[in-house]
């Protein structure tokens, strides 16, 4: 069975459209015009490292069994979908009107969400038992644009894949640095979660024909799971690496972050996973410092957030924002997590007031 897939965005969002068009689903991604253009004549491509080949594999998705496509969000009707797929940052939600009456479209045709943000949306937090969500409002740019959505028709998959756009390529083009997977939470409906469980076989079952003719597999697979706690192990992360670039004077890779101070990085991974326990996780939702502290090794970037304070953006995503409130509400703390949290507020201010 094929499915089709609405998309808002077409960064990360690329990365999963090619997944799910190399395994014979459509997708369209909501991208700016000057990304609508590039995506339908040239396709997606994107550039992943694959186990035992040598460099980068290209993948461009106009060579794939799915469709995929790109549109403006005046072309979007959200009823015409089987699953939206929620790619964008979360203060783009709210960037402009037509985007969020889009959301409140999604919204009124009752179509499943899965949100691939490192901010999960408040819908989503809504299905975490006994959370204070109105306490976290705060955190969000435009909380009430999360209101509309039913959680029962909300899921989150954590975007842990480590992708970016090169600056000399053309917008259709995503590199992945770090082939990891994106793991969702199963949705609150059987027959939801049989069709991400349906995504998932199929990418896994698919298979790319390179240009010397060999049939192989892809990193980046959908794995879905039971527990609503799976997704939040990207917290952990980027709370000791990605929210830990930011510097008061400039930002530093997410490899120095984690390995200038591996004591202090643990310190700070272990309180969100104890944390997230807390909140009714289990420790095998979650992944070792160990294997995390090993892929940063290869992250020889700042993060995507800390690129974007030092280039002036005036609004990020604020999941250690969320974290530390969240903290808060259970009377737990951490000093090196403040800092940070004061650093994103300290380069915020700085900023808007510039």
């Amino acid at each position: 069975m094929s499915y089709s897939i609405l998309i808002f965005g077409a960064s990360y969002g690329s990365l999963l459209a090619t997944k799910l068009a190399l395994a014979g689903h459509d997708a369209t991604m909501i991208c700016l015009p000057n990304e609508v253009e590039a995506f339908n004549k040239d396709g997606a491509i994107i550039r992943t490292p694959v186990k035992g080949r040598e460099g980068l594999t290209e993948i461009n998705s106009k060579q794939l069994k799915g469709k995929l496509t790109a549109c403006g969000v005046a072309d979007a009707n959200p009823a015409d979908y089987d699953l939206v797929v929620l790619a964008m940052q979360e203060p783009q939600y709210s960037s402009a009107p037509e985007i969020g009456a889009l959301l409140a479209k999604v919204a009124d045709a009752k179509i499943p969400c899965m949100s691939i943000m490192n901010m999960p949306p408040l819908t989503y937090l809504k299905r975490i038992p006994d959370l204070n969500t109105e306490a976290l409002r705060a955190c969000y740019l435009a909380p009430e644009i999360w209101d509309t959505l039913d959680p029962n028709l909300m899921t989150l998959c954590s975007p842990d894949p480590q992708a970016f756009r090169p600056p000399e390529e053309n917008v259709n083009v995503l590199q992945v640095r770090l082939p990891t997977n994106f793991k969702a939470a199963r949705f609150t409906d059987d027959a939801h979660t049989a069709m991400l469980k349906t995504l998932q076989d199929d990418i896994e079952a698919a298979r790319f024909t390179t240009e010397d003719g060999a049939e192989i597999a892809l990193p980046v697979k959908l794995k879905i799971h039971d527990s609503v706690f799976v997704p939040l192990a990207k917290w952990a992360m980027l709370l000791a690496g990605n929210y830990r670039c930011v510097q008061a004077e400039a930002m530093r890779p997410i490899q120095e972050a984690v390995h200038s101070d591996l004591a202090a990085s643990q310190s700070v991974y272990q309180w969100v996973v104890e944390l997230c326990i807390a909140m009714g996780g289990d420790s095998a939702d979650f992944v070792p410092f160990e294997k995390y502290a090993n892929a940063a090794q290869s992250l020889g970037s700042p993060s995507s957030a800390a690129r974007a304070l030092a280039a002036g953006a005036k609004n990020i995503e604020r999941v250690d924002k969320l974290v530390q409130n969240i903290g808060a509400s259970m009377r737990r703390q951490h000093d090196a997590v403040d800092a940070a949290v004061a650093l994103v507020d300290m380069w915020l201010e700085k900023n808007r007031t510039a």
